[in-house]
C-alpha cells in the first residue's frame, strides 16, 4: 500500500515533498514505520527522520525560507565517488576467501563493525550502516549454518529407506504393531540451565546455577523413548543408570506390557524400527540376546530393521516425539526424577500425541560379554537384503 501510494505521488512531488511525505506516513504507522516506509520507497532512514525535523519545525519556518534542492545537487552516492568500493567489499566477504591467508577477516566473525574497520583500512571512509546497505545490494544476507552434510553416504542408504517403508506398511496392514526406538539425550538432574523460554512475571526469571557440572548426588537420566506410529502414542522410560542394551529391550518390555499387549491384543509379531548405533545398535550383540529372552517371554516374534548409518534423524520419534517432549520442558529446569516425568507425560499435540512415562530405578551394568556360544543359540533370521539391518528373531523353543 505505501509502495503504491509512492509510486503514484513521486512524478508531481519534489525532493522536499517526498521526504514530508514519507515522515508523514512513517509516523502514522508508528512503530517500525520508518523501516517499512524506507522498504517501500527507497528513501533511507536518515532522509526520513529529516523529515521529521522538517515536520516538527515547520510552523516556525518562513515561507520565503523554504529551499528545495536543484536536481542532480547533494552528495553523491559512495558508489559513484568510490568506483571500486562493491569489488573491494565483496573480497572482504565473499566465501572463498576463507582459505586466503591475506584476508584481514579470514579468522573472524563477518559483523558489519569489522567490516567496516577493515575497509577504513583500504582507506574508505565508510560506517557499518553503509556496510549493511552495501552488502544487501551485493545481495548478502545474514545467515545461519544449515545442517545438510550427513558425513559418508552408503550406496544402499535409500533403499534401506524403502524398505523399512514397505515393511512398515505390511505390519501396518496386518495390524501388527510398529514401533520407532531411541535414547533422548541424556539430561542432568537439578537446578540447571534449560534451553528456551517460557512466560514468567517480568523481571523474576528462575536462578539457576552458573555451571553446568553434574550433581554427584542427583546425577543424569537417560529417557528411553518407544513411539507407536499407528497410535500416535508414546512411552519413556527414564532410567537412572547405563543407557545398556539391556536398558534398551526392558524399556520396550514396559511399553508392551502397559500399552502394546493392551492396544494389539491379537498381535503376534512386532516390528522395531531404531538407529545403527547406540544401545540398540545393529551389531551390539546383548541387543540381540535381550531380545531374543523378550521374544521367549511373550511368544512373538520380532523384527528389526535399522536406519543406515548416519541417517538417525530420519527416525520417526525423532520428530514426532522428542522434539515435543523438547519444547514442553524448554526453559524450564529439570530439578528431579519427578519433574522429568512429569513433564514427559504431560506432553500434547494438536494431532492427538498422547505419551507415558515412569522411572526405572534399575540398575545396568556395562561390560557384559556376549560369547559366540550364547550369539548361535539365538533364532536369528536375516532378511536378504542387508541382514545386519533387517532380521527377525523368533521365540526359541528350547526356553
Amino acid at each position: 500500500m505505501v509502495q503504491q501510494k509512492f509510486s503514484d505521488l513521486a512524478p508531481i512531488l519534489d525532493e522536499r515533498g517526498r521526504r514530508l511525505w514519507a515522515a508523514v506516513e512513517a509516523r502514522a504507522l508508528g512503530r517500525g514505520g520508518i523501516t517499512l516506509v524506507s522498504k517501500a520507497t527507497g528513501l533511507s532512514r536518515t532522509t526520513i527522520h529529516q523529515g521529521f525535523k522538517e515536520l516538527d519545525r515547520s510552523a516556525s519556518i518562513k515561507p520565503d525560507l523554504i529551499r528545495i534542492r536543484a536536481s542532480g545537487a547533494g552528495r553523491k552516492k559512495i558508489t559513484v565517488n568510490n568506483p571500486n568500493i562493491l569489488c573491494d567489499l565483496e573480497s572482504l566477504v565473499e566465501p572463498t576467501t576463507r582459505g586466503d591467508p591475506e584476508s584481514p577477516l579470514r579468522w573472524t566473525c563477518k559483523s558489519t563493525r569489522q567490516i567496516s574497520a577493515a575497509m577504513q583500512g583500504k582507506g574508505y571512509k565508510v560506517g557499518r550502516q553503509k556496510i549493511s546497505e552495501l552488502l544487501r545490494d551485493l545481495g548478502y544476507s545474514l545467515q545461519s549454518n544449515r545442517k545438510v552434510h550427513e558425513g559418508s553416504r552408503h550406496p544402499d542408504r535409500d533403499t534401506q529407506f524403502q524398505f523399512i517403508y514397505e515393511q512398515v506398511k505390511v505390519f501396518q496392514k496386518l495390524n501388527q504393531p510398529v514401533i520407532s526406538v531411541d535414547t533422548k539425550k541424556k539430561e542432568l538432574i537439578g537446578d540447571f540451565k534449560n534451553g528456551g523460554q517460557e512466560w514468567r512475571p517480568q523481571g523474576q526469571p528462575e536462578p539457576v546455577r552458573v555451571y553446568d557440572f553434574i550433581d554427584k548426588k542427583l546425577g543424569k537420566v537417560n529417557p528411553y523413548g518407544v513411539y507407536d506410529q499407528m497410535a500416535n502414542a508414546g512411552w519413556v522410560n527414564v532410567g537412572i543408570d547405563h543407557d545398556t542394551s539391556a536398558f534398551a529391550v526392558e524399556s520396550i518390555r514396559r511399553w508392551w506390557n502397559r500399552m502394546g499387549r493392551p492396544s494389539y491384543p491379537e498381535a503376534n509379531r512386532l516390528l522395531i524400527t531404531a538407529d545403527g548405533g547406540g544401545s540398540n545398535g545393529y551389531r551390539i550383540r546383548l541387543w540381540k540376546i535381550e531380545l531374543q529372552r523378550f521374544a521367549n517371554e511373550q511368544g512373538i516374534e520380532i523384527s528389526v530393521c535399522h536406519f543406515p548409518p548416519g541417517t538417525s534423524k530420519w527416525n520417526k520419534i525423532e520428530h514426532r516425539m522428542f522434539s515435543h517432549i523438547s519444547m514442553n520442558w524448554r526453559g524450564k529446569p529439570l530439578t528431579s526424577h519427578e519433574v522429568i516425568v512429569n513433564l514427559i507425560a504431560n506432553t500434547t499435540t494438536r494431532q492427538g500425541l498422547k505419551i507415558h512415562a515412569a522411572l526405572d530405578t534399575n540398575s545396568y551394568p556395562k561390560g557384559i560379554k556376549v560369547t559366540d556360544a550364547q550369539l548361535k543359540g539365538i533364532n536369528l533370521i536375516k532378511s536378504e537384503f542387508h541382514g545386519e539391518w533387517n532380521y527377525s528373531i523368533r521365540p526359541n523353543c528350547s526356553s
